[in-house]
């Protein structure tokens, strides 16, 4: 080989690496950039953010296995906070039904205590009609007879 030609190759060489480490370095920013923002680790999303190939992620040993890691660990983490919040929201909607009953049955009973009462007032009323001698016209419903 000429000594032109070897230049040139290792001149082409060094050009490689260099842009080889740049998109590295790009690679392991982006992973950073995405950690930080709490978005989703996944070579797509890398791709993206850093402006490389799928190929050149896949192809690099160690982003690879930092993607395939943090992608993972996110995911777990992920899975894990729609249980806690879906449980929170069960548990803070299962108290709020528990009120909402016992509310219930305090308005019941304060409304069947009322009736009882309404009902004793009637009966008085009714014996206090009977003493005068005063019937109640034919026409005229008793509640007794409807319910």
């Amino acid at each position: 080989m000429t000594d032109s030609r070897e230049r040139r190759i290792a001149a082409l060489t060094e050009a490689a690496k260099a842009k080889s480490q740049n998109k590295t370095r790009d690679a392991e920013q982006a992973i950073r950039r995405l950690v930080k923002r709490g978005e989703s680790i996944t070579f797509q999303a890398v791709q993206r953010e850093a402006g490389v190939s799928h190929a050149f992620l896949y192809n690099h040993p160690e982003l690879r296995i930092r993607i395939e890691h943090l992608r993972g660990t996110r995911q777990r983490t992920t899975a894990e906070q729609p249980a806690d919040a879906d449980n929170t929201i069960v548990i803070t909607l299962t108290r709020q039904i528990a009120e909402l009953k016992k509310q219930h049955r305090q308005q019941l009973q304060a409304l069947r205590d009322a009736l009882e009462r309404a009902h004793g007032d009637n009966l008085d009323l009714r014996r206090e009609l009977a003493r005068r001698g005063i019937h109640p016209s034919p026409n005229v419903a008793s509640i007794a007879t409807t319910s």
